[in-house]
């Protein structure tokens, strides 16, 4: 038998991973937990939403310069202003459509066919999309347009469908609207601060009354295991898009929902 703890060692580098890849880290969680025996239940549910916030904290190190920057500027620089406007703007659907459908969507949708086959078709969209040939007009994700912010906002909706990607489906959205790549997966990251930071709330404080020592336990070991390893992968996304595009990370969930089917065909 695998020991909660290791589990939450090997559920935190799964979601430090895959979380601002655009490969679905929710998808990912879901199929470990399923296919490996990773941890099912209430706790384990709760478990792989909290420690995203290890996730979360390696983007505000990661980028801490600029944001102290944009927080100062807030209130004096009209640029820095437009830009928080724009982040709020964009998490606002999550909110209304989270709240409207969020406890269905769970019910329904959180099943590993499902997972297997939005990864297929997500991977489809993606290598369509990073073959496109773009010109692409916006190079700097803290100056999108407002409503450029909004549509890719709407986009990332669709990631509450598990295998769609958080980050694949609002890298997609920028791309058609003009991003160049980089930008693109700029904007996820800055995007997923407060999407992230309010489902690591909301979750928290619904699960408060069922968590013990020894959760809370487990839930640091993975939030200090997704932030370290989130750190190496966002460094390294960054550097591999710019030059190669998402093609690579098309064709992996490609892979893996193909090999997730067959496996459940198989009865696993």
């Amino acid at each position: 038998m695998m020991s909660d703890t290791l589990r939450a060692v090997i559920l935190g580098i799964i979601e430090g991973v895959t979380e601002f890849l655009p490969v679905s880290s929710t998808g990912h969680l879901l199929l470990a937990e399923r296919f490996f025996n990773l941890g099912e239940g209430s706790f384990w549910n709760s478990f792989t939403v909290l420690i995203q916030l290890g996730a979360i904290l390696a983007i505000l190190v990661i980028y801490f310069v600029k944001l102290w920057r944009i927080a100062l500027g807030v209130f004096s620089n009209p640029d820095d202003r437009r830009f928080v406007i724009g982040v709020l703007v964009a998490f606002l659907p999550a909110v209304v459509i989270g709240l409207i459908a969020g406890k269905y969507i769970k019910e329904f949708l959180f099943n590993p066919w499902v997972v297997c086959f939005s990864l297929i078709v997500g991977g489809a969209i993606l290598l369509w999309v990073d073959q496109l040939d773009h010109n692409p007009t916006e190079h700097d994700a803290t100056k999108f347009p407002l409503p450029m912010y909004l549509t890719i906002g709407f986009a990332q909706c669709l990631a509450m469908i598990p295998g769609v990607s958080r980050s694949g489906a609002s890298i997609v959205a920028a791309m058609m609207l003009g991003a160049d790549k980089r930008a693109a997966a700029e904007f996820s990251f800055f995007l997923a601060i407060p999407t992230m930071v309010g489902a690591f709330a909301y979750d928290f404080y619904k699960n408060r009354g069922e968590m013990n020592a020894d959760h809370l336990g487990l839930v640091a070991i993975g939030f200090v295991v997704s932030f370290v390893t989130a750190i190496v992968v966002v460094n390294t996304f960054l550097s591999y898009v710019t030059r190669n595009g998402f093609t690579l990370f098309a064709w992996w969930r490609v892979i893996v929902g193909t090999l997730g089917l067959i496996a459940l065909a198989m009865g696993r």
